[in-house]
């Protein structure tokens, strides 16, 4: 568990699935590359795939959890072995705009830096998405922020991204 200090990051339990499945919709995807999940088994069965991840430890997945243990989001680490492993986000829309994600993802990084030395993480939000966008920019003063290419493209779901992708690199 990484405690901070208004949240908890603990590691995604399926007692978390009806919460992370109901969370996960239209509007908090709207900007994604996944979609929402059709039903209650597809996420029990991509999220058991993470888990599975995380036994080999490929990936990290975290659910953001209130100090009263109220599910806020997730947080996740793909790529774990790779040089430059990947973040991916997000925070219910009831609690968006509190500052959550920021302490979440500040927390997850300070943990994955010092337990698996990383000094390189990737971070890619669509240019539409105004606060994924300002939550990178908190992060000027501890990483410096290297923009890498745009990239527009259309999902399989037919949702039009434009995805820019970032470098956050430990100064």
């Amino acid at each position: 568990m990484i405690r901070s200090e208004r949240i908890n990051v603990v590691p995604f339990e399926m007692k978390y699935l009806n919460h992370y499945f109901s969370g996960f919709n239209a509007e908090i995807t709207k900007f994604q590359w996944p979609d929402p999940f059709e039903s209650i088994e597809d996420a029990r069965s991509t999220l058991q795939e993470f888990l599975n991840e995380m036994d080999r430890e490929e990936t990290l997945l975290f659910s953001i959890l209130s100090k009263n243990d109220e599910f806020l989001g997730s947080v996740e680490i793909h790529g774990l072995a790779e040089d430059c492993p990947e973040l991916g986000i997000w925070i219910i829309e009831s609690e968006q705009n509190k500052g959550y994600a920021y302490e979440a993802l500040n927390a997850v990084l300070d943990y994955v830096r010092s337990k698996y030395d990383k000094a390189k993480f990737y971070y890619e939000a669509d240019l539409r998405n105004v606060e994924s966008i300002k939550l990178l920019h908190k992060f000027d003063e501890k990483y410096e922020i290297i923009e890498q290419g745009l990239e527009r493209l259309t999902t399989d779901s037919g949702k039009e991204l434009e995805l820019q992708g970032y470098i956050l690199r430990t100064s």
